[in-house]
């Protein structure tokens, strides 16, 4: 059965830095396509960043670009998003994502 359990959410004024985690269980999350995505009040799911099976390599969307960086670790079962240099428009839940597997979510809010 696959699991996927986001934390690390919090309150964080704008500048500041979280790191989310994403232990997963019921697959070898190195074998797949892993993402990091996001939905803010009133508006749909948005793609954040995404993770190859092969290789590793992360991808990011252009609003995040240059601020978050996506990585693994295989042998903890956990997947991070670091986000540095937070802004306003960053507030929304953040799931991870295998396939039309989803997490519950963690609440990240950037304000003053």
């Amino acid at each position: 059965q696959v699991q996927l359990v986001e934390s690390g959410g919090d309150f964080v004024q704008p500048g500041g830095s979280l790191r989310l985690s994403c232990v997963v269980s019921g697959f070898t999350m190195n074998r797949y396509l892993m993402d990091w995505v996001r939905q803010s009040p009133g508006k749909g799911l948005e793609w954040v960043s995404s993770i190859n099976g092969i290789g590793g390599i992360p991808t990011y969307a252009d609003s995040v670009k240059g601020r978050f960086t996506m990585s693994r670790d295989s042998a903890r079962n956990t997947m991070y998003l670091q986000m540095n240099n937070l802004k306003p428009e960053d507030t929304a839940v953040y799931y991870c994502q295998k396939g039309e597997s989803r997490g519950q979510g963690t609440q990240v809010t950037v304000a003053s």
